[in-house]
């Protein structure tokens, strides 16, 4: 039953991701965990590998359109990819100390993330759709062309990379916001360069999870034959779909799940 329900399920959540942008992470670890009873660690480690193939396609395709920042995304990810690793390190280290253990840790911090991610998202959201005037105080700008500017953003991809490595959560929607934040990315290489850089990020986080041996492949390879083709069709429905109700409808549902994971027994 697993092996159709999955591909099934990954469907709909690929045409959500397609169609609203939220990261997949945020909605296939939820769903493993509370609906197909996968322990936590399984997982997430499933769940890195699972996404990786994603974003290395959709990757591929800005790199060929030229609509990224190569300088983003490689700062970014000389600070990122150390910081998976150190994530995954984490994870080493927690599971020596017992299964059970791991599971419940892994529980609270994705609990945590997913409801930051949520609510930073939402309050964007609330205040483009009723007070589309009121402009919140700029971020200072990083100039990538000077040493305390590289020096910012490679801390930066760091910080938030460790959090990708120990739960899969955040590899696009983060990362988004401090490229709307710091470097002021137009629209047309918003996208690209944040899934460029979640790319090379999971592609070496995938590598660290593969060594914890709680990769699932029974449940990477269904999910892939569900989330790709969901992903193509949700980006074709993108173009005529109102945006805004559809991820109001989407956080309310996180919001919800991250509130389980936190108070989780």
């Amino acid at each position: 039953m697993q092996y159709l329900l999955l591909p099934l399920f990954s469907f709909f959540v690929g045409i959500i991701v397609g169609l609203t942008g939220i990261g997949g992470a945020s909605l296939i670890t939820p769903m493993l965990i509370f609906i197909f009873q996968v322990p936590p660690s399984i997982a997430v480690s499933s769940d890195v590998v699972a996404t990786t193939l994603m974003k290395v396609v959709g990757s591929a395709k800005h790199w060929q359109q030229k609509t990224l920042d190569v300088q983003v995304v490689k700062w970014l990810a000389l600070g990122s990819v150390p910081g998976s690793l150190c994530g995954v390190g984490i994870l080493h280290f927690l599971r020596r100390t017992g299964e059970h253990h791991l599971d419940n840790i892994l529980l609270r911090i994705l609990g945590v993330m997913i409801l930051l991610v949520t609510v930073l998202a939402l309050v964007q959201l609330l205040l483009l759709t009723f007070f589309p005037k009121f402009s919140l105080p700029e971020l200072p700008k990083l100039n990538l062309t000077t040493h305390w500017g590289r020096f910012l953003t490679v801390v930066i991809g760091a910080v938030l990379g460790s959090f990708v490595g120990l739960t899969s959560v955040a590899s696009g929607s983060m990362f988004a916001l401090v490229m709307i934040g710091f470097f002021r990315l137009d629209a047309r290489k918003l996208v690209g360069t944040d899934i460029s850089q979640a790319a090379i990020l999971l592609l070496f986080t995938s590598l660290g999870h593969l060594t914890l041996g709680t990769v699932n492949w029974s449940l990477v390879l269904p999910i892939w034959l569900g989330s790709i083709p969901g992903v193509l069709l949700g980006a074709k429905i993108c173009k005529i779909a109102p945006q805004p109700p559809l991820r109001f409808i989407v956080y309310a549902i996180l919001m919800m799940v991250s509130w389980k994971f936190v108070y989780q027994v």
